[in-house]
């Protein structure tokens, strides 16, 4: 934060580029000394709680109109979300409701409706634990980024692999976030499920966010099983071990306790004060257990 002569704390100084290009050329002529900001709410609430300090600049997104975008193409399977779409813009979208419902149920659930209304997918996506990331992870995520040269397309979960350890990708700026749908076999049905467990529903930290999609056909036999899980400051990620283990196999009593105790043996989240990893650990295995009961049923 800025201070002047007397000691006194000042704003930063905000920048409002018209373009993704202009946008990164003043974060590379800013420096560390300069900051995208969006809806804001992620970076208030580290600046509040002193997990970051406030910069000198800011450089409002807000008003860059291609990362505004929503394009859903029904040929392809594909949707485009800009990084500036507001949660509640996918929460109240009956398009990306009937081609992506778990990004939908994912964007109900976090926070309060005033924070929705100004919290937005790249920012969810760019703490690294956004609940809306296990979701986001059952649709094959690219990210796209302006990086000052032709653009950079990089997956997700490589992304969300590399992030915490290399700081490189502070200096691009998200453009927009590229999902794909679940191809469908007709002789099977889709099941799909979402869920944040938390102590206060939408209002806290989660303790675990769990997605699943998956196909079954008329002998409950599974395919295309895709999980993700995540929750408080747990890097979200896809259970590969479990959906190897899964794919091909009769959902009964005997796969789902099986995959109950693979989820407990692998599955590694971050614990605190509140709510230890063994718990955290339980509450996952138990959702998907859970899930995998309801779609035979």
């Amino acid at each position: 934060m800025a201070a002047n002569a007397q000691g006194v704390a000042e704003a930063p100084f905000v920048w409002h580029p018209r373009s993704a290009a202009e946008a990164w050329q003043l974060k590379a002529t800013l420096g560390a000394e300069g900051v995208f900001t969006a809806g804001g709410t992620l970076l208030r609430t580290q600046w509040e709680s002193g997990l970051a300090a406030m910069p000198n600049h800011l450089i409002n997104i807000g008003e860059i109109e291609e990362l505004h975008g929503l394009e859903l193409d029904s040929e392809t399977g594909t949707g485009g979300f800009g990084a500036m779409l507001t949660l509640s813009d996918i929460r109240t979208s009956p398009q990306v409701n009937t081609r992506f419902p778990l990004l939908t149920e994912a964007a109900r659930s976090i926070a309060a409706p005033s924070i929705r209304n100004l919290a937005t997918i790249g920012g969810n996506v760019l703490s690294m634990v956004g609940d809306s990331i296990p979701a986001l992870l059952i649709y094959d995520p690219v990210l796209h980024w302006h990086d000052g040269s032709n653009g950079l397309k990089e997956p997700l979960s490589e992304w969300l692999s590399t992030a915490p350890v290399h700081a490189a990708w502070k200096e691009r700026l998200l453009i927009s976030i590229e999902l794909t749908q679940p191809t469908m076999d007709s002789n099977t049905k889709r099941f799909v499920a979402y869920h944040k467990v938390g102590r206060r529903d939408a209002f806290t930290p989660s303790v675990v966010t769990a997605a699943l999609s998956m196909q079954l056909d008329s002998d409950t036999r599974l395919s295309d099983v895709r999980l993700a899980l995540g929750g408080g400051q747990t890097i979200p990620h896809r259970l590969e071990t479990a959906e190897l283990f899964l794919n091909g196999q009769l959902a009964n009593k005997k796969t789902i306790t099986e995959v109950y105790a693979l989820i407990l043996e692998q599955y590694e989240p971050k614990g605190d004060a509140f709510v230890p990893v063994s718990y955290r650990k339980k509450a996952a295995a138990n959702l998907i257990a859970s899930e995998l009961w309801k779609a035979v049923r």
